[in-house]
């Protein structure tokens, strides 16, 4: 009886190996493509509805906003797209000036913390504050999102301008859990250090490059008329 003679397995080529990697890798990138075109919009609408649900948690009676900018000269104009940080004129029912609404971001103890807050031109002070991006640790760091005492920080902080209006007459900054004395300070979370230095921080850093253009410009500020009908 004789041995049958042993299949030949057909050799896959380089080429052919290379051909099917870089079909598959063009698929997977034509999918993704794909399925980011097909939920971008709905992702930019979610984003929006986010921001204005914010907006109106901070400034509460806020009833139409105004995106703003500064030209080259650093003043104030109507954004003419949306930026990564955006700041705002928040008008009431009657088109009356409620308040400014400011984006703004720092490092925290993990990653970057952007926050949302606003500020009273009656009261000069920040009357609002939102955390919208945080990776800090869960637990700890994300404390300064719930912790009572230190959301009632920004019922009323101080952020009066100095006499000429160029920048705050008090830096913006964070003290020991227990040991805030001036109501520009903020006070601080026990654990969590790190985390609510950042915030003072952030908080100091966007005043002092916005409350001074915002004080002496949002008032006379002309809002775009809308084309709605």
């Amino acid at each position: 009886m004789s041995t049958p003679a042993p299949v030949q397995q057909k050799q896959t080529s380089t080429w052919e190996m290379y051909r099917s990697i870089v079909g598959i890798g063009a698929f997977c990138a034509l999918l993704i493509v794909t399925v980011y075109t097909a939920t971008a919009g709905r992702i930019a609408d979610n984003k929006v509805r986010f921001l204005n649900s914010a907006i109106e948690q901070v400034l509460p009676g806020v009833r139409s906003t105004v995106e703003v900018s500064l030209d080259a000269n650093g003043a104030l104009i109507a954004a003419t797209e949306p930026a990564n940080l955006p700041v705002f004129l928040g008008y009431g029912a009657d088109g009356e000036l409620v308040g400014a609404v400011i984006t703004a971001q720092g490092m925290g103890y993990a990653d970057n913390i952007t926050v949302l807050y606003s500020y009273s031109f009656d009261l000069k002070a920040i009357v609002g504050h939102k955390v919208l991006e945080s990776k800090e640790t869960p637990g700890l760091g994300d404390k300064v999102e719930l912790e009572p005492h230190f959301l009632a920080n920004f019922e009323a902080l101080d952020a009066r301008l100095n006499e000429d209006g160029t920048a705050l007459a008090n830096a913006i900054v964070t003290v020991k859990e227990g040991e805030k004395t001036e109501p520009w300070q903020v006070d601080g979370i026990t654990g969590a250090t790190i985390t609510a230095d950042a915030i003072g921080s952030i908080l100091n850093q966007a005043s002092s490059a916005w409350l001074p253009v915002l004080e002496r410009e949002a008032r006379e500020f002309q809002p775009p008329q809308s084309t709605e009908e």
